[in-house]
């Protein structure tokens, strides 16, 4: 703005990080970047996107480093002039990815990433009820039903398992819908649900640990086969047949493409047999594969990961989100929050003088004076 002061040369570096990490949409961090060179140059040297992306995945701190492919593969600095252009150039690379990152899980199109079923902890008539079942829309063919079913339990609290390979190594999910079964060919139509589920998201300790593996195949247990570096809260499971969404608190990466799905409690019996049983008819899960654009390499046996981008890969993004540009924000609400960044600068340095100006709406205003941790 003619006449104002640029603030990042006003306050110290902390506390002009500490501002601009206020912005929790990777699209206004994108519009500071483009502000003018100096700005851009800022938000690259301090890591911002990055540090936008671990607020939004805490999974990225596992990090170990990033890579750019091209058609002749990795794209690394090379090694000739000062450290200080090597160092930039990591810093570049890593803003880059980030960004690109934090665009693409915050603008996707929602769709099924399930692309097939690994094991169930127990089948009753393997393959007729097989975890394979869950993965068709339908719960009946012609002729008969279609769902899993575990064994029959004495006790009702035994739990079952159910885990899935995702489309890719490297997907952002964000819900997760499962609809229970119930079996119309009994007495009084039955639903097979469970009390509660949870959900667990990770990767095989080793990349043979699956192999050839077939879903009627006993599997190792899965804490022996599996790291999980992401579990959700236990949601209650309703005793309907229809299909329950069990929405993430927060979009989670899943880094390693597994999908494990826990089904905690009993509440129906079998009445030829007095069991108790879980069924189920239909599993989705919602959210997008980052791949091949975004991929991972997991480097065992320290559990850490390399983040590649590759240069020539796309993504689906929702209409009206270009790929390689910020979302649109009207001009005259980027200059509000612009000022009230800067009114902000002057009450830290003292001036008691200075009335904030407030946003039209209060939704606005709301969403601005909301605290968001570096």
């Amino acid at each position: 703005m003619e006449g104002g002061m640029d603030f990042l040369n006003c306050l110290d570096l902390d506390m002009s990080v500490q501002i601009l990490m206020y912005l929790k949409d990777p699209s206004d961090l994108a519009r500071v970047s483009s502000v003018s060179r100096s700005w851009r140059d800022f938000v690259i040297a301090n890591g911002l996107f990055k540090q936008l992306c671990l607020r939004m995945f805490p999974q990225l701190s596992r990090v170990a480093r990033v890579m750019e492919l091209n058609k002749c593969g990795a794209k690394e600095p090379v090694e000739v002039g000062s450290s200080y252009s090597t160092e930039w150039e990591s810093l570049a690379r890593d803003h880059r990815v980030y960004a690109t990152l934090a665009r693409v899980c915050t603008s996707f199109l929602p769709e099924d990433c399930i692309s097939k079923a690994i094991s169930a902890s127990s089948t009753d008539n393997y393959p007729d009820e097989s975890i394979e079942n869950t993965l068709q829309p339908a719960d009946i063919v012609p002729h008969r039903p279609l769902y899993w079913s575990s064994k029959g339990q004495k006790n009702p609290a035994v739990p079952e398992t159910l885990i899935y390979k995702l489309k890719s190594e490297f997907c952002v999910i964000t819900e997760i819908k499962i609809r229970p079964f119930e079996a119309y060919f009994q007495p009084g139509s039955p639903i097979y649900s469970a009390k509660s589920v949870r959900f667990q998201m990770g990767h095989p300790k080793s990349p043979n640990d699956l192999g050839s593996h077939l879903p009627g195949d006993p599997l190792p247990s899965a804490d022996d086969t599996f790291i999980w570096t992401y579990t959700s809260p236990e949601y209650p499971m309703a005793q309907e047949s229809c299909l329950q969404k069990f929405t993430l608190p927060e979009p989670v990466l899943c880094i390693g493409g597994i999908l494990q799905i826990e089904l905690l409690g009993r509440v129906q019996t079998q009445e030829v047999d007095g069991l108790f049983y879980i069924c189920m008819s239909y599993v989705q899960v919602m959210g997008c594969s980052l791949s091949p654009a975004l991929r991972v390499e997991i480097l065992e046996p320290s559990g850490t990961f390399v983040l590649k981008k590759d240069m020539q890969g796309k993504f689906h993004t929702q209409p009206g989100l270009p790929e390689n540009e910020a979302r649109e924000i009207p001009n005259d609400r980027w200059q509000r929050r612009i000022r009230y960044l800067q009114h902000f600068v002057d009450i830290l340095q003292g001036n008691a003088n200075v009335v904030i100006e407030e946003y039209e709406s209060g939704e606005e205003e709301d969403e601005a004076e909301e605290e968001y941790p570096v």
